[in-house]
């Protein structure tokens, strides 16, 4: 199903660039979308069952894509998203889109956990290293783990950047055992 969801992610921001939508407000709006199928399990039956006629569908739609005050891009893809029976889909779909979205515009999401909160100064100089190493704007989140006994790990997309001591010593074993040292 990954390939599918990412189809239309590409398909969806490809409109959204093109029309010249506020990318960000596009993937809230979704989001809020997801929010509401998700807690309404009604919802989610009458737009996925394929006995509900698609007029009958795409009504309750525009109800509510008025009330939500929707872009018409995002109404429209909605739209494409329940007449394809892929909403069950629909989280999948927008983590992509955002992942489309960050590519796009060079956005760079980095988890960082570390033993303690660090200070903003702190969080300051390892975003700009992070920016450094993957020369696009930082989103960071931070959270804190007590297993890291200092240092951090920095995770950005499916990298993992591990400066902890633990991680430090881990490699220096390893340099040692090569190296000869170790027998």
């Amino acid at each position: 199903m990954a390939a599918v969801a990412s189809r239309y992610a590409r398909a969806l921001a490809d409109v959204v660039f093109e029309r010249k939508v506020d990318a960000q407000k596009a993937a809230a709006q979704l989001r809020s979308m997801i929010e509401l199928v998700e807690s309404s399990r009604p919802l989610r039956e009458v737009w996925d069952n394929p006995a509900v006629e698609t007029v009958q569908k795409i009504a309750v739609l525009d109800a509510i894509a008025s009330r939500l005050g929707l872009e018409h891009v995002v109404r429209n893809f909605m739209a494409v998203i329940i007449q394809h029976r892929r909403i069950l889909q629909l989280e999948e779909i927008a983590q992509q889109f955002e992942a489309e979205l960050n590519e796009r515009l060079g956005i760079a999401n980095a988890q960082v956990t570390s033993a303690r909160d660090l200070e903003p100064a702190e969080r300051s100089q390892v975003e700009r290293q992070i920016a450094a190493v993957t020369g696009k704007t930082v989103n960071a989140s931070y959270n804190t783990d007590a297993a890291v006994l200092g240092g951090a790990v920095i995770r950005v997309g499916s990298t993992i950047y591990d400066g902890t001591v633990r991680g430090q010593l881990e490699r220096l074993r390893q340099q040692l055992v090569s190296d000869g040292f170790g027998s």
